[in-house]
């Protein structure tokens, strides 16, 4: 055997295993699973007693997490959602990393690591985590919300320009610590960054969005699971490889194209929903091998540094982002959650500096500085969400605030998505489109209800699609497809998919997502049927052999004689003899009505 697999093994054995632990921990206590994962670092790097993981492969980890971060980060990139807010998020993005940026030059001065030292760290406390905001925003509801939206959007335009940053420096760093010879030495080759930086990605703008979708397309009709997971791993690994060997940019740009080209088949959600487990996955090894470089014992003793790096994270970052909202003329609503968003720093701060660190513009203490700064404001960020609503009213009772709050002539109301699905609200979501889903769905289309197909058949979505109907390919026992669907707005969840146990993970992961919305799924046992209803919530299960019986025995019944009614009572009967009864899925659709008539014709329910 290989003399370095046992130590790859037991690397990501124990990282993960103390991640999860701590992670748990943290889950528990109401604080961000990424504490946890920071946590596991330090307990098993050289500052604490006990095993000590092998740090270069640690980091060889960590560099596919940053791969796939940057890939999940490219696919989920949106022209049309940072389009739709750019008034206030462009600007807003810009002004707010400006003034960070210089207070945190200025922190870094005076401290002791230079101009150079103190830009690096101004530049990597500007960017909050993507993870904490989007987690904030969907606990309290807000992620739809106008300001939700523009906080996404101004979230956007930070990693744009992060990336930017992490493409350049480290062909800027010779030429900013005077180690790279002549100054025009070191101008040449940052300009032969930026041409072989600018060629790689017009190469894969230009020839990659029309290659890769029809390659995701053309593997998708094959039907394999596998062969679309390895197609996508590919893309996102393979890409960043690519550049790194032929171009020389960063395996993060790589990665981020990527998943900006994936982005753009209509296959997205599915590939974004495949490469979730193994990036939350290697995403975690990358927290874990920057607590693995944090010396706690430095903090305690350095606790001066920490709380004034938290101090403008937390409070300058705040004021900033509330200032260029207010004066922009935007409400004080949008303005403070958007404040309170983007009071943290995670994932990218950690990158940049460990990239600085590894440069030698920053010194050691700075990884040490910021991620004790990232735990504190992580922790705290919380406790910033729950000010906004007083805030919110204190700022409207400012008679200066509140008229800066209305100055601008853009309508707020008017920041909202175009995607199809967003206009799904109390519709059907039918998973599988086989000849039971057809049948069903022909009967929704009969009486006028809106409804979407979750179908993992790339020829049927081709054809639903043509004919104007919302289809999303891809697992519905994904929690994100079924979100895609909104399952939380759905009148009924449909599964008509012949497979009993995708079926019972669909109805899991939905019970997980919507715990309330009405599921009536197709089983195939008694058995099967008594699992189903046991799973909670409003689950209604046919027994699809039954219905054959109930069907034949009302037609031979009738031909011995028999009258319709009492045919029918029997036939009805052997419903309650199989076992517990059930209600039909047509009481889902008539219970807010409370009656069998039939609704409106107009295309909603």
């Amino acid at each position: 055997m290989d003399h370095h697999t046992p130590v790859v093994i037991a690397t990501i054995a124990v990282g993960l295993s103390l991640a999860f632990a701590l992670g748990m921990v943290a889950r528990r206590l109401r604080l961000p699973t990424l504490i946890g994962y920071l946590a596991a670092g330090v307990l098993i790097g050289p500052y604490t007693v006990g095993y000590v993981a092998d740090g270069a492969i640690a980091i060889e980890l960590a560099e596919l997490g940053v791969v796939l971060l940057m890939f999940g980060t490219g696919i989920h990139f949106s022209i049309k959602d940072l389009l739709a807010v750019r008034g206030v998020a462009i600007p807003g993005a810009v002004g707010q990393s400006l003034l960070t940026t210089i207070f945190g030059t200025v922190v870094g001065v005076l401290l002791g690591w230079g101009i150079v030292g103190g830009l690096v760290l101004g530049l990597a406390i500007s960017v909050a985590s993507t993870v904490v905001l989007l987690r904030a925003l969907i606990e309290r509801g807000e992620l739809d919300s106008v300001q939700g939206r523009v906080a996404v959007g101004w979230l956007i335009v930070e990693d744009l320009f992060t990336i930017v940053i992490l493409v350049l420096l480290p062909s800027a760093a010779p030429l900013l610590t005077g180690a790279g010879g002549s100054l025009v030495e070191a101008l040449q080759e940052l300009v032969v960054a930026l041409v072989l930086a600018g060629i790689f990605a017009a190469i894969m703008l230009v020839v990659g969005m029309r290659l890769v979708p029809r390659i995701l397309d053309l593997v998708a009709r094959e039907r394999s699971r596998e062969l679309f997971v390895l197609a996508v791993l590919t893309l996102a690994i393979g890409v960043s490889y690519l550049g790194y060997e032929v171009f020389g940019v960063s395996l993060a740009l790589g990665g981020f194209l990527a998943g900006a080209v994936v982005s753009e088949s209509d296959l997205s959600h599915q590939a974004a929903a495949e490469a979730t487990p193994l990036r939350d996955t290697f995403s975690v090894l990358f927290f874990v091998s920057v607590g693995m470089m944090v010396d706690p014992g430095w903090i305690f003793q350095n606790p001066l540094p920490v709380l004034i790096v938290t101090a403008v994270v937390i409070l300058v970052k705040f004021v900033a982002a509330y200032g260029v909202v207010l004066g922009l003329g935007y409400p004080s609503r949008i303005g403070i959650t958007v404040a309170a968003a983007l009071s943290q720093v995670g994932e990218f701060t950690f990158i940049l500096v460990t990239l600085g660190v590894t440069l030698g513009l920053v010194p050691d203490d700075a990884l040490q500085v910021v991620v004790a700064a990232a735990l504190i404001s992580i922790t705290l960020n919380p406790l910033m969400f729950r000010l906004v609503d007083p805030l919110t009213r204190w700022a409207e009772g400012v008679p200066v605030l509140e008229r800066l709050s209305h100055r601008s002539d853009r309508d707020v109301t008017t920041l909202d998505r175009s995607h199809p699905e967003e206009a799904l609200r109390n519709h059907a979501i039918v998973c599988g489109h086989g000849r039971v889903g057809r049948l069903i769905t022909s009967a929704l289309e009969r009486r006028g209800f809106t409804y979407a197909v979750i179908t993992d058949d790339r020829h049927e979505t081709t054809r639903l699609r043509a004919q104007g109907t919302v289809t999303l390919f891809g697992d519905a026992a994904n929690p994100e497809i079924l979100q895609h669907a909104h399952i939380d707005s759905a009148r009924v969840l449909i599964v008509a998919i012949s497979d009993a146990h995708a079926a019972r993970l669909i109805v899991d992961r939905a019970r997980q997502v919507a715990p309330r919305v009405p599921v009536v799924v197709r089983t195939h046992s008694e058995h099967e049927r008594d699992v189903f209803v046991g799973m909670g919530g409003d689950t209604q299960a046919v027994l699809g052999e039954l219905e054959v019986a109930v069907q034949m025995t009302r037609y031979v019944l009738t031909r011995f004689g028999v009258s319709m009614r009492e045919a029918e009572a029997i036939a009805q009967g052997l419903r309650g003899r199989s076992g517990r009864p059930y209600a039909m899925a047509r009481s889902t659709f008539t219970r807010s009505t409370g009656s069998d008539a039939d609704p409106p014709r107009p295309g909603g329910v």
